[in-house]
């Protein structure tokens, strides 16, 4: 009875233990999924948070969007909206966020201007950038992105 007590105890131990590496492989912290944008040769390593519009965004990848570049972004429209959860809207930024307009189902990479960012809203964060933003800036004005599973 001891020797099952402890066989069991230790199989549990080792399911505790690879679910763990599971959840960090899949992205830099436990709730986020590496991800990677593609213009042409150029590819930008980034995460998605865990939220239901990010996992949705999952469900479609690969995907590719068409998007122009603004003051502080490149934005596109997406074909189908986003579920979204109310609690996930905001109003601003962070540099390097990944959104999407809820009201306009618009997807944004959002790479500079966070200080006068609080004015815009309607936003849902689905996650960050995390190469260096200034890859942003040798972009051209239209781009085809190309989103996948890194």
């Amino acid at each position: 009875m001891l020797i099952l007590t402890v066989i069991c105890c230790i199989l549990v131990a080792s399911l505790a233990f690879a679910a763990t590496c599971h959840a960090v492989s899949e992205g830099s912290g436990a709730d986020e999924t590496n991800i990677k944008l593609i213009v042409d040769e150029t590819e930008i390593s980034a995460v998605l948070n865990n939220s239901r519009s990010s996992r949705a965004l999952v469900d479609r990848l690969p995907l590719s969007l068409r998007l122009q570049k603004y003051d502080h972004d490149y934005c596109g429209m997406m074909a189908e909206p986003l579920p979204y959860d109310k609690n996930d809207l905001r109003n601003g930024w962070s540099n390097g966020d990944i959104s999407f307009e809820a009201g306009g189902n618009y997807f944004a990479i959002l790479y500079k201007d966070e200080e006068i960012s609080q004015q815009f809203g309607n936003l849902v964060t689905l996650g960050r950038i995390t190469a260096p933003l200034s890859v942003m800036d040798t972009l051209d004005q239209q781009i085809t992105v190309r989103i996948e599973l890194d």
